[in-house]
């Protein structure tokens, strides 16, 4: 099916039978929290000048650090040979080469050594031909950005604030940490600075009072164009925007352009000759405010002072960014779930759009060009598909020889991967809505599955056709747990166009995006795929707002909230959020202090009586954007209602995103246990005070096993049949087959009385074949003989069990074996080293509690390909010679498996 597939497609191709069956997912290739958030990721792509090499920046979780940890590497464009220029605990990145492509300046956050006063990011470099690479700046206040002068390869220019003043300097000694908000009088400018690579001789460049927020350098590095904010308020009310100066790096000297007040460049590119730069910016119907826009192109000829529109032959706009070549430009373009690749040529003012083709050209989502224009370096992946970086030739508007440089989460390559498809319905005013749907790993077509309506925040952003597996969203753990997942781009959703971003503006917020949300779950329901009584919401930010609203309009139809950071009460949030006065006066159209009264009919803390819906919050103490005190409303209001069950988690020290591992980790387990319970039905019985690799939770295991007049199993049909437990994708029986349960299957085999609960011992793979076979007919369950890796996965945390090592004492050698297997033949009986299935009880340490995994007897198994394996340790072998000395007959037996239920 089409990745552009329509409602009336995907409906015809659900009446048809489409979809998969029930997936048997071994244990281990099922996704784990850890899977998503300790993924790499992989960016900021530079390619050198001679078009051999690419710098990016790898990045990852760092457990011990517990946030991200972003390094150098070096990937050969011939071969695709990469490796790691950076290693360690800091962060790397914003790579830049010189222009003789012998060197690459970068920002860190390493220290050089004892007595090193500088913080923050500082610029260090590292020379190609050799050596260690050094620190190049030591501002006590870190860097803000920095770039190459020109064509030099011995000078850098950077952004950095003025070192600290004498008034600060007492402050500081006072042990003064008091904030003055918006404190222009004292706040210190950010100025140009530039130094020396070799002498590391700093000088400045520019004596400006106010804050230069992004700058770029003409190729003859004489002239920067630099943003510069006016107002330490403007985020707030957007009163008095930056302004755009052209900057004189040799005297200083800077000069206005832009007489269009709102013309705010968001990036600055200067043209490859030099005769002026590109840039983009955010444009509005709006008058004022700039919250719901689109991206729009400029370009300002140097010679003339002229600022020239470029016309991008694209009505939503530029996407993901752009990047300059010798003949124009090349532009990622918002298209829905999709990025358009166009290339422009110049000729004089004028540009022609060129749509690149290629493999990957509409999911292109980071991108570098070339100097010369003929190679680029990006980031490519779809829904369904993880993120790699690739190179290429851009020829004749092609991607051509495209070569993955290195392979990003290799463990990813045996997991299984959501089926994602990009569907449409009419949502508010009969609109077309796009949005993203993942089917439930385990789905199955005819039958209807539980619901997560995953909701991105913004409200002006967008869900992607590209891989997105995140701490706020982890999607394919819901997946995982059997749902579908739906991410609409409801109105206001960035990357369709104006009309579409502004159309919730001035009052309308919340009311088209409901609409649009609810359409959604409805067609779904129409179509047979979701039930109705298994309806969840969640999102982060914007996406929590929208989750809140929508247990407030439809109380009965979510039977689960995840709200992280969201709003429920307006008043207070205009005055207290950083960009507060912004936001709320542009969605509403006014302001609390005018109309108060809007601002409660537009919060949903007022209609909180109405809610039925078990509701988990999150917030970060130190949220700027949704102050925590909007969770502190929402979680006492519910819970003093009282009406539906409220839990509210609260992350010290977090922004508005949470950055270290540890608070993202218990985000996710607290979200996948609150749906567990309330869209699932599955109640969590755990015991915090017992540790689940402990002997006495296994004893409780034990003892909470089925058992039918003393024996291990259960009747089915006046059948003793053995139990299973759910382990992930399967079934498992809990203990081996034990004897009792094997005479209902052979009334000619002999139990020696006492040892009805040991494992069936002496028994071919033939006999085990045929005693799933006969257990699948007298239940009418399909029973079968587990995979290898079903095994091996549930038995991933078992470190001990019933073997040699067990009975000996210690660890025997393969001449310790031959020693004992003299001792063995002294004792008397058919297998007297086996032990009742459950004895051993100290080391069952795997979540389901499935016992002697790693002893007793040998089990039967299969590989992929069907071929026949003993699994686990048995009892009379050493753990570590089980590969090259298998059990004997009279050790092996066999554990079922079944489709999990």
């Amino acid at each position: 099916m089409s990745p552009r597939t329509s409602v009336i497609a995907l409906f015809t191709c659900f009446m048809a039978g489409a979809g998969v069956a029930a997936a048997q997912i071994p244990s281990d290739t099922a996704w784990t929290p850890d899977d998503i958030l300790g993924a790499e990721s992989i960016g900021q792509f530079q390619i050198s000048p001679d078009n051999r090499w690419v710098v990016s920046v790898r990045s990852h979780m760092d457990k011990k650090k517990d946030r991200t940890v972003s390094n150098l590497w070096l990937t050969r464009v011939r071969d695709g040979a990469s490796w790691a220029l950076t290693r360690g605990r800091d962060n790397y990145r914003s790579p830049r080469w010189s222009p003789d492509g012998r060197s690459i300046a970068f920002m860190t956050s390493r220290k050089t050594g004892d007595g090193d006063s500088a913080s923050g990011m500082q610029i260090w470099v590292l020379r190609l031909e050799g050596g260690e690479p050094y620190p190049v700046t030591s501002k006590a206040r870190g860097l803000r950005s920095f770039e190459w002068k020109g064509q030099s390869s011995d000078t850098i220019v950077f952004a950095a604030q003025e070192q600290p003043s004498r008034f600060e300097q007492v402050r500081k000694n006072n042990h003064d940490d008091a904030v003055a908000v918006d404190d222009t009088l004292d706040a210190p400018p950010v100025r140009l600075w530039a130094v020396d690579v070799s002498g590391k001789k700093v000088r400045r460049l520019t004596e400006n009072r106010d804050w230069i927020s992004a700058f770029a350098v003409s190729p003859d590095g004489r002239t920067a164009v630099a943003r510069i904010s006016r107002s330490l308020s403007y985020n707030f009310d957007q009163k008095i925007p930056p302004s755009t100066f052209l900057v004189n790096l040799e005297t200083g000297q800077r000069t206005r352009i832009f007489q269009d007040p709102l013309m705010v460049p968001s990036r600055m590119r200067w043209s490859r000759d030099g005769d002026g730069f590109y840039f983009a910016f955010e444009y509005s119907n709006h008058p004022r405010y700039r919250q719901a826009t689109v991206t729009l192109m400029g370009f300002y000829d140097l010679e003339t002072g002229a600022v020239v529109p470029v016309d991008l032959d694209w009505e939503r706009g530029l996407g993901s960014g752009f990047d300059v070549t010798p003949r124009g430009f090349v532009a990622q373009l918002a298209d829905g779930v999709y990025v358009r690749t166009a290339v422009y040529l110049r000729s004089r003012n004028t540009w022609k759009r060129r749509d690149v083709r290629g493999t990957h050209a509409d999911h292109l989502f980071t991108i570098d060009v070339s100097p010369d224009g003929s190679h680029v370096a990006y980031a490519t992946s779809t829904a369904n598909t993880p993120t790699q970086p690739y190179v290429a030739r851009l020829d004749d508007f092609s991607l051509k020889d495209e070569r993955r440089i290195m392979t990003l989460n290799p463990g990813y390559a045996r997991k299984p991967k959501p089926r994602t498809e990009v569907i449409h319905w009419r949502g508010a005013r009969g609109e077309e809505v796009e949005g993203l749907l993942s089917y439930p790993l385990n789905y199955r077509a005819g039958r209807p599955f539980p619901l997560i309506v995953s909701i991105h925040g913004g409200p002006a952003g967008a869900d992607r056709d590209r891989w997105s597996q995140r701490w706020a969203y982890p999607t394919v753990l819901f997946n995982q747990m059997g749902a579908f997942v739906l991410k609409p781009n409801y109105h206001g959703s960035s990357s369709y166009g104006l009309d579409w971003v502004e159309s919730i503006g001035q009052g309308n917020y919340y009311d088209l995006e409901i609409p649009d949300i609810e359409a959604g779950v409805d067609t779904l329901i129409a179509l047979g795929l979701v039930h109705p009584d298994s309806v969840a919401t969640q999102g982060w930010s914007n996406g929590a707002i929208l989750s809140t609203e929508l247990t407030t309009r439809n109380p009965g139809r979510y039977k689960a909230s995840s709200a992280g950071a969201g709003d429920v009460e307006w008043i207070s949030d205009w005055g207290n959020v950083d960009f507060g006065a912004a936001f709320d006066n542009y969605y509403f159209g006014t302001n609390p202090i005018d109309n108060p009264e809007k601002y409660i009919e537009k919060s949903p803390y007022f209609r909180l009586g109405l809610v039925r819906t078990p509701t988990l919050i999150f917030f970060g103490t130190e949220d700027r954007n949704v102050p925590p005190s909007q969770g502190w409303s929402h979680f006492r209001a519910l819970q003093q209602i009282g009406k539906t069950d409220v839990r509210f988690v609260l992350f010290k020290g977090e922004p508005h995103g949470l950055r270290r591992l540890s608070h993202q980790r218990r985000k996710v387990d607290e979200e996948l246990r609150w749906f567990s319970r309330y869209l699932f039905g599955r109640e969590d019985t755990t015991n915090p005070a017992v540790d689940p690799g402990s002997p006495l939770s296994a004893l409780m295991a034990l003892q909470s096993a089925k058992r039918v007049g003393g024996l291990l199993g259960e009747r089915v049909n006046g059948i003793l049949v053995p139990e299973v437990v759910n382990s992930d994708h399967t079934a498992l029986g809990r203990f081996e087959v034990t004897r009792a349960q094997w005479r209902e299957f052979d009334t000619t085999y002999v139990v020696p009385t006492g040892t009805g609960n040991y494992p069936v011992n002496n028994i071919s793979f033939e006999q085990a074949r045929q005693y799933v076979s006969w257990l699948s007919g007298v239940t009418g369950r399909a029973y079968r003989i587990p995979l290898h890796s079903e095994l091996e996965a549930a038995a991933a945390h078992v470190t001990g069990g019933i073997t040699l090592d067990y009975w000996a004492g210690y660890m025997p050698t393969i001449d310790d074996l031959h020693r004992l297997e003299t001792a063995l033949k002294s004792l008397k009986g058919d297998a007297p080293l086996l032990r009742a299935a459950g004895s051993f009880t100290g080391d069952a340490r795997n979540p389901d509690k499935i016992f002697d995994l790693r002893g007793n007897v040998a089990e039967w198994s299969l590989d992929p390909q069907g071929r026949r394996h003993l699994f686990g340790g048995s009892a009379d072998r050493p753990r570590t010679l089980t590969e090259s000395r298998p059990a004997a007959p009279q050790y092996v037996g066999l554990r079922v498996a079944r489709e999990r239920d």
